[in-house]
């Protein structure tokens, strides 16, 4: 099966050297093709180039039966990676929004067993079906809005069996649904009630037991830790990540977001695939951050949603270094991954140039996820993973106009999802 997309009025994201990531002053440039056309061929990009020297009779000749898409007006570009979800999930919870507006801290929510704790409790109830059922609606919403890969996190099981229950159906997803998928296991997301007091040997029950299990099942591509204020400590995190290490599983850091917690430098000793969140980020972290592989992840909707202090992004880039952005995607902290509004964020409250902003959403978000050289970009050979916009006068339009769905058509895997 082929597709060609002709009269794209601006083609985004174009590489003929792909690169892994950008960063710094880098995050400023994207290659553009205007008045181009793009050929997708079995799944994957096949070709690109300006219109004017294009000869479509050649190509229905060598493809009779192509699927032939005007997109005269509009943009495409690569698909959004959102590389930081939490999107399986036993049930919503907007009472303890109503707690949020009344005053109450994300912390001292937590303390009286809401929060995390309180989607632990409910995922023990659910069964597998049911929890399956829910998330693949979600995945199929977020994909509409552009999304074509997506990290999704364990962590609301917080016991052997729930946090297996959770890795399944992810697995389950990951077969099912033409979004490329990683499975992240978080088993150290929250400390249960019964631990309260005895933390390491929660934090044993995460090494010695969860892990084997997972590793075993091959259930998760990454182990993460939730290392800040009131959650796991620095030394909890170094012993998860080096027993993740001992699987093949490399680590992907919830850290400073509460707090300087130290997680951001935990997590580039340990070579850290991504940190994220990154609240509380100062000169220390910034410089831990140079010169090593480890992808700094903002998540602008927890931030925002949770009426929290914005980590530096323009202090960081400023400083060389790359950014990701990311939805975070989950029940109590961010109820949205519309990647659309992560890119309006980017530009609204971190002040990112529009370049910078799609580069964080694509590119480094790819890489955060460890897909860079399959995703991520418009380049030769990469998979088909791209949408079409709704007709938009140019592409600072995309974070500018926020609050509508720009995306008309998503091409998944070479394939229309709608």
């Amino acid at each position: 099966m082929a597709i060609l997309i002709k009269n794209i009025k601006e083609l985004l994201q174009i590489e003929d050297s792909p690169k892994l990531l950008v960063k710094g002053e880098e995050m400023k440039k994207m290659q553009t093709l205007k008045d181009a056309w793009l050929l997708i061929k079995e799944g994957k990009i096949d070709n690109f180039g300006s219109m004017n020297e294009f000869d479509e009779r050649k190509l229905s000749a060598e493809f009779p039966d192509i699927e032939v898409i005007d997109a005269s007006g509009k943009m495409v570009m690569p698909a959004f990676v959102d590389s930081h979800t939490h999107l399986v999930y036993p049930e919503s919870r907007e009472i303890e929004y109503i707690d949020k507006i009344k005053g109450l801290s994300y912390e001292e929510i937590a303390k009286r067993g809401g929060g995390i704790l309180n989607s632990a409790k409910k995922m023990q109830e659910i069964s597998e079906e049911e929890l399956y059922n829910s998330a693949m609606p979600r995945l199929n919403e977020i994909a509409l809005y552009g999304t074509g890969a997506v990290e999704i996190k364990s962590g609301y099981g917080l016991s052997i069996e729930s946090e297996l229950k959770m890795l399944r159906v992810i697995k389950r997803l990951k077969e099912n649904s033409p979004l490329t998928i990683k499975a992240s296991f978080l088993g150290a997301h929250a400390i249960p009630l019964e631990y309260k007091g005895k933390q390491e040997k929660y934090v044993d029950l995460v090494i010695n037991e969860m892990l084997p299990l997972v590793a075993q099942d091959k259930l998760a591509d990454y182990v993460d830790v939730f290392c800040d204020v009131g959650f796991f400590t620095v030394a909890d995190t170094e012993r998860i990540l080096e027993a993740g290490q001992k699987y093949g599983l490399r680590g992907k850091i919830h850290a400073n977001e509460l707090d300087y917690s130290g997680g951001v430098q935990a997590g580039v000793k340990y070579n850290a695939l991504s940190v994220d969140h990154l609240e509380f980020t100062g000169d220390n972290e910034i410089e831990a951050l140079l010169d090593f592989d480890t992808m700094p992840t903002i998540l602008p909707g927890a931030a925002f949603f949770l009426g929290m202090v914005y980590a530096p992004a323009r202090k960081m880039i400023d400083a060389g270094l790359p950014i990701a952005m990311a939805s975070d995607f989950n029940p109590g902290s961010s109820p949205s991954g519309n990647m659309q509004f992560i890119l309006s964020m980017a530009s609204i409250a971190y002040k990112m140039l529009p370049e910078e902003a799609i580069n964080a959403t694509t590119i480094n978000t790819a890489y955060a996820m460890g897909l860079s050289k399959e995703l991520g970009s418009i380049a030769k050979g990469k998979k088909a993973n791209v949408f079409i916009t709704t007709e938009i006068p140019n592409y600072e339009y995309l974070p500018y106009y926020y609050g509508t769905n720009k995306v008309e058509t998503v091409i998944l895997n070479g394939n229309r999802f709608n």
